[in-house]
């Protein structure tokens, strides 16, 4: 018999198909969903898969390239897209969230669901859905009302009636990879061990890598242990960084795994980072963060943590691009490297909080 209420639901299909971020943010509702005793698939991306493997608290992990994404190619081909319906059909889930900015228009996800007869379908949505969401929370933002990703999404699984235990993000990290990175590390000196991230998918949201060295250099010359990391593709950035950086900084660039990665930042005292996934992953195990904030979305500052945005208004402020229209970068270029390394000693002298704490913007 096919669930008719939230409460009656057990295996619920969590769709949320962008990047390891935003798979990061929806961890505290995805929790919430399973400390309500639900089973819990997550449909997602290639790189928000890679985030789940750090939430056990997920059952399993389907990864789809929809065609109304714009990452996903176009292939003319739609006969993958019908299996995929019927797919979701022979699993017969109780239910389904689709989990969006508010940027996304949910209607695809929700017709898809509607086809694979899953009865139970909560979205927030602009338009009037009509049949394809049974719970439709009408889209606010960004006009009534402008909330961080990670409370949007509890808000949308509480108006299930589904309650809310822990608003801290989730993810596990092994003693495995503890060991393995404290080792990787070698004998830790006297200072804070500090974790330096210069890259990011998205040229706008990229602070000058010499000014990244600059800041670098004052924190080393005071006794801090500094590792610069960077993923597949971020070669050249942690290449310039570290020419430009003393001697003993370390650099790790494409070496470690996701779960090396999270277990570096968890030994960590502070990360310094451009607004990217690492800054969510740095929340979630309860690590410090100085944020260089483009102004490219207001809803994704650090969660939970102490933590520092710094950044310069613009007017052109909250332009969701990848590039630069305005071809200047001054929301993010024009921080002083100077205000990064005070912003970071604020922090370290605070040391680490096992609470959950509101971080601090500070418009330069």
């Amino acid at each position: 018999m096919k669930a008719t209420t939230w409460s009656e639901a057990r295996h619920i299909l969590c769709v949320r198909l962008d990047a390891l971020g935003d798979v990061l943010m929806t961890s505290p509702a995805l929790h919430a969903l399973k400390m309500a005793g639900k089973r819990i698939t997550l449909l997602t991306s290639k790189s928000g898969a890679a985030a789940a493997t750090l939430m056990p608290f997920i059952d399993e992990v389907i990864v789809y390239d929809p065609p109304w994404m714009k990452s996903t190619e176009a292939s003319g081909d739609t006969e993958k897209d019908r299996n995929f319906i019927n797919q979701l059909k022979d699993r017969s889930f109780d239910g389904g969230i689709i989990f969006t900015v508010y940027s996304q228009n949910p209607l695809p996800a929700a017709l898809t669901l509607y086809l694979a007869d899953i009865p139970l379908r909560a979205a927030y949505c602009r338009e009037n859905p009509y049949h394809l969401l049974t719970n439709w929370t009408p889209e606010k933002e960004p006009v009534d009302l402008l909330r961080h990703e990670v409370q949007r999404q509890l808000d949308l699984v509480q108006g299930l009636g589904i309650e809310v235990p822990d608003r801290r993000m989730k993810v596990s990290v092994s003693e495995e990879d503890i060991l393995k990175l404290s080792e990787l590390l070698g004998e830790k000196r006297e200072g804070p061990l500090v974790v330096v991230h210069p890259g990011s998918t998205a040229q706008s949201r990229r602070y000058d890598p010499e000014k990244f060295s600059s800041v670098i250099e004052s924190l080393a010359s005071k006794g801090a242990q500094l590792v610069v990391t960077g993923s597949r593709g971020e070669e050249d950035i942690v290449e310039e960084v570290v020419r430009r950086s003393p001697a003993s900084v370390i650099p790790l660039v494409n070496v470690l795994t996701l779960p090396e990665f999270a277990a570096l930042l968890s030994i960590a005292d502070l990360l310094i980072s451009n607004n990217t996934g690492p800054v969510h992953l740095a929340a979630a195990v309860g690590t410090p963060v100085v944020d260089l904030y483009a102004l490219t979305n207001p809803q994704h500052t650090p969660w939970g943590v102490p933590s520092r945005v710094l950044y310069v208004p613009t007017d052109c402020a909250f332009c969701y691009k990848s590039y630069c229209r305005e071809g200047h970068h001054d929301c993010l270029q024009k921080i002083p490297p100077e205000r990064v390394v005070e912003a970071s000693w604020e922090l370290l002298n605070g040391g680490k909080s096992g609470e959950f704490v509101e971080g601090k913007v500070v418009m330069l």
